[in-house]
């Protein structure tokens, strides 16, 4: 008997299949749905909806409150959408997946792909990255990724399997940077999620005018794969009319040998994104958890289950 099969997965595996089955509808269907099911949330999602209440008074404080509580709700509408499309990764076609996604300056990847140049793939949280990384995998080329035990078996065990359905890499969080170096240097372009706080191991740098912890990793792979960092964005268009991924020029001059200011660059080219499609940035997140040694906290302390 397979471990996944046992009677305490089965609640697991009838919500897997419920996200599974949603992904088969209309696109259009599915934004309307998801759009509905955002703004039900945004009613109850006391915590998360102040954590991003409070981000965004943060980073863009020179809205007006009446603008900012319409950009949440916004945000939440598209929260939704994300998470009822995740369905749609997991099992779609290729001729759909042609259909529902537009490529907007594939050549600045595929012309780097073509001469030999090692990629890193900057993808700031953005809520269309789950289907924009599936786009990418099977439209542009395979690629590696870099993932974190999920808690849920059955869920670590559908994600990883749809993430790698067309051929991608999975690499665990934990592994040795050497065999990532090499995947990168092999001609494997390297997904690289870089705005997620970063702890103490992490650089004080701006990011939307606050002074956040920042992973300072890009500029290290950068500098040891000899790679070009292109910045990719996914972003659900309205109207259930599908998603656009483009291809952002690459970073230049980078990386600089300064963690610090190469994580800062990184941050100024997320926050030129951000300002493009605000309602669609990951606002939820505790972007700011870590403070500076003697700053105060800025979110309530988190509380305990």
């Amino acid at each position: 008997m397979h471990p996944l099969s046992h009677p305490r997965h089965w609640p697991s595996w009838v919500a897997v299949g419920l996200v599974y089955g949603l992904g088969r509808l209309p696109f259009p269907l599915l934004w309307a749905l998801g759009q509905a099911v955002g703004r039900l949330g945004y009613l109850f999602a006391g915590e998360r909806r102040r954590i991003a209440e409070r981000n965004l008074a943060l980073c863009l404080p020179q809205l007006p409150d009446p603008a900012r509580r319409r950009l949440l709700r916004r945000h939440f509408g598209w929260l939704g959408v994300a998470t009822l499309t995740q369905g749609v990764g997991w099992g779609v076609s290729l001729p759909r997946l042609r259909r529902l996604v537009r490529l907007r300056h594939r050549e600045r990847i595929d012309d780097c792909l073509a001469d030999g140049r090692p990629v890193i793939v900057l993808v700031p949280h953005f809520i269309g990255l789950e289907l924009g990384g599936t786009a990418f995998t099977a439209l542009v080329h395979s690629g590696a990724y870099m993932y974190q035990r999920i808690r849920n078996p059955v869920l670590e065990w559908q994600v990883k399997r749809a993430r790698t359905r067309f051929g991608s890499l999975s690499v665990k969080r934990n592994d040795r940077l050497r065999g990532l170096v090499r995947v990168i240097q092999a001609g494997t372009p390297f997904f690289y999620l870089p705005d997620q706080d970063g702890g103490r191991r992490g650089v004080f740098v701006p990011f939307c005018g606050v002074v956040a912890s920042t992973v300072p990793t890009l500029g290290r792979f950068a500098a040891l794969t000899g790679a070009l960092v292109i910045p990719t964005i996914p972003r659900f268009l309205p109207w259930g009319r599908g998603l656009e991924l483009t291809f952002a020029p690459p970073l230049e001059p980078f990386p600089s040998g300064d963690p610090a200011a190469d994580a800062a660059q990184m941050n100024r080219v997320i926050e030129a994104h951000v300002r493009t499609m605000p309602e669609q940035y990951f606002w939820v997140h505790r972007r700011f958890k870590t403070r500076p040694p003697g700053e105060p906290p800025i979110y309530p302390s988190e509380r305990r289950r």
